[in-house]
C-alpha cells in the first residue's frame, strides 16, 4: 500500500494505492464515518488483478475539509473524483462506492459516464429509489431519523464527547462491529480528529437537497426523472441483508434507472459487510468483473 498527496484544483488531496500503476483502476469512495484505509482488506484481496485507489474524500482524513457547506454539493464531490480520475489518467474506470460514497459514485456515472466503464455499489443508494423512500413515511424514514440528529448546529461536540462515543455508537448501531478491533477504532479516532474534519464529514449530510420527514409522516420530495439520472454501464449492486441504516426498500424501482443491473445479496452481513465479509465480496467482485470482459 503506498501513500499519495495530491492537489486537486488548487487544495490537497490524500489517496492509498494497491497493485500495479497500468493495471485496470478500481476507484473504491468511503462513505460516513469511514476514511481511505477502511478499503485496506477489500483492496489487498483484489489487488493482484487490478490498481486499486482509495481516496479520502472532500472534509475527510488528509483530504481537504472546508467549513462552509455549500462545499459539499454533490457536483462539489463528483468534481472531485472526476479531477483524481484525471490525474491518474486511468479513465474510464470501475467505481466502487459504499454508504455516501455511492452518491458520488452514482454522480459520477450519471453525469460523467465517460469516466466510469462499471459501476459497484455496497449498501449505498441511488438518490431517485432512496428519496421516495425517505419521503414515504415508512420503514426507510424511520431508519433515516439519525441524519436530523447529524444535521444540526453543534453535531460535532455531541459525537466527539468522551472519546467519540457517541459517533462510535451511531456508527455502530443495531449492526454487527466486531470487525471493529480496538487497534482500527484507535486510527478511526485519529481520523475523526484530525482539525475541522468532523464538520466536513457533517457537511455532506447538511448539504444534502434529499427530503426526510417524520415517522409516519409523508412529505413532498424532489422528483429524480429516470432520464436526467440514468445509470448506462454495467451495474453491480451488493446488499448486506442484516442492514439497519438502509432497508430493501431504498433500492426499490433501481432497475428503472439502470441498463444493466446485476443485484448480489449477502445473508449475515450488514451495512459495514466489506469488512464483515471481504473474502465472499472480493469473490463477488472479481466474478462479475470477469463476466464483464469475457
Amino acid at each position: 500500500m503506498l501513500s499519495h498527496h495530491i492537489q486537486i484544483d488548487g487544495h490537497p488531496f490524500h489517496y492509498l494505492g494497491w497493485g500495479k500503476a497500468g493495471a485496470p483502476v478500481l476507484l473504491f469512495l468511503h462513505g460516513f464515518p469511514e476514511y481511505a484505509g477502511a478499503w485496506a482488506e477489500l483492496a489487498d484481496r483484489l489487488s493482484d488483478t487490478y490498481h486499486c485507489i482509495a481516496p479520502d474524500q472532500r472534509g475527510y482524513g488528509q483530504s481537504w475539509a472546508p467549513a462552509d457547506v455549500t462545499a459539499y454539493r454533490t457536483s462539489d464531490l463528483v468534481g472531485d473524483m472526476a479531477a483524481l480520475i484525471a490525474h491518474l489518467g486511468a479513465g474510464p474506470v470501475t467505481v466502487i462506492g459504499h454508504d455516501w460514497g455511492s452518491a458520488v459514485a452514482y454522480g459520477l456515472a450519471m453525469f460523467r459516464p465517460d469516466l466510469v466503464d462499471r459501476l459497484i455499489v455496497m449498501n449505498g443508494v441511488h438518490p431517485g429509489p432512496f428519496q421516495r423512500a425517505m419521503a414515504a413515511g415508512g420503514g426507510q424514514t424511520l431508519a433515516s431519523q439519525y441524519i436530523h440528529t447529524l444535521k444540526r448546529d453543534g453535531a460535532e461536540d455531541w459525537l466527539s464527547a468522551d472519546n467519540y462515543a457517541n459517533l462510535t455508537r451511531a456508527f455502530s448501531a443495531k449492526m454487527d462491529m466486531s470487525w471493529l478491533t480496538p487497534e482500527k477504532r484507535t486510527t478511526y479516532a485519529a481520523e475523526w480528529a484530525r482539525p475541522g474534519r468532523l464538520t466536513g464529514m457533517l457537511n455532506w449530510y447538511r448539504a444534502s437537497p434529499l427530503k426526510l420527514g417524520g415517522p409516519g409522516e409523508a412529505v413532498e420530495a424532489p422528483d429524480f426523472p429516470v432520464a436526467k439520472f440514468r445509470v448506462p454501464m454495467p451495474h453491480l449492486l451488493i446488499w448486506g441483508l442484516d442492514d439497519t441504516a438502509l432497508l430493501p426498500e431504498a433500492t426499490e424501482g433501481l432497475e428503472a434507472y439502470c441498463d444493466a443491473l446485476t443485484r448480489v445479496e449477502i445473508p449475515g452481513a450488514d451495512h459495514w459487510l466489506a469488512h464483515q465479509k471481504p473474502d465472499e465480496v472480493a469473490r463477488i467482485i472479481r466474478d462479475w468483473l470477469a463476466q464483464q470482459t469475457a
